[in-house]
């Protein structure tokens, strides 16, 4: 049964391969992005692929912006818009680490509080939140990113229980490390406050968390995935993707309740 679909987020990654692939399985598409440039050329692509697809520009921040999502009917909201930076957390400059709390958690409560007050009134429809393996592990050097997503996991959560009398449901999609470049970007970001000079994690310590970043997956199967999930009645409330990172995410839970300092 077709669906119509808002999701934030879809200049880039993830989020633009999800809005595409869901508008080509014959869904009517509202997708906004940050910037007036990701609008133009998401336009672009969606007119080249001959998708019918609402494009306009929601920086999810912006208290004008977010006022547009008032005009729009839809039966799933996905929050997916998000930023990501790391840094040690014993050094990492407030202002940075309050940057993503802005945007990956309050605007992201701010738009789903839109979101339901419009679905509650229907009686209902779906928000899924697109959380991240990060919102379940710990990593070092990523964690602002992880602090913002386990606070994500507990709106998603607490969110769920209270809306499902109002015939709401609510859900997350945490994906494991994709290639998309959010990973590569967030990680440039450090260097521009970090100094060797002043700093007393060591840089090495840092350099070797990110080598991490050169083996990532293929985001294709990641798309597909979400274009499963998202318009989907039924499926579990969490979907981590792929298969391996579920499994490495339920052992470091499990691990969780052994550690000892």
């Amino acid at each position: 049964m077709s669906k119509t679909i808002f999701i934030t987020g879809a200049g880039s990654g993830l989020g633009r391969g999800a809005a595409l692939g869901l508008a080509q399985k014959g869904h009517r598409v509202i997708a906004t992005t940050e910037l007036t440039s990701q609008k133009t050329d998401l336009m672009r692509e969606a007119a080249d692929k001959g998708l019918d697809m609402e494009v306009f520009k929601l920086d999810i921040t912006n208290v004008r912006d977010r006022e547009q999502m008032e005009k729009y009917d839809f039966d799933v909201f996905v929050a997916n818009a998000a930023i990501n930076e790391g840094g040690p957390l014993a050094e990492v400059p407030m202002d940075r680490f309050r940057a993503l709390f802005e945007v990956n958690v309050f605007a992201t409560l701010e738009t789903a509080q839109i979101a339901a007050r419009k679905l509650v009134k229907k009686g209902s429809g779906k928000i899924v939140f697109i959380s991240s393996m990060a919102g379940i592990s710990a990593t070092p050097y990523v964690g602002p990113y992880t602090a913002t997503k386990h606070a994500l996991e507990g709106i998603a959560q607490t969110m769920k229980a209270e809306l499902e009398e109002f015939g709401v449901k609510v859900a997350t999609i945490n994906p494991g490390a994709f290639e998309t470049g959010f990973n590569k970007r967030s990680a440039e970001e450090i260097w521009k406050w970090f100094d060797d000079e002043k700093n007393f994690t060591r840089k090495e310590d840092i350099e070797k968390q990110q080598e991490g970043l050169k083996d990532q997956f293929d985001p294709k199967d990641m798309i597909e995935k979400m274009v499963e999930i998202i318009p989907a009645e039924n499926h579990k409330f969490r979907t981590v993707y792929p298969k391996e990172t579920e499994k490495q995410l339920k052992e470091t839970e499990q691990e969780r309740w052994d550690m000892e300092i």
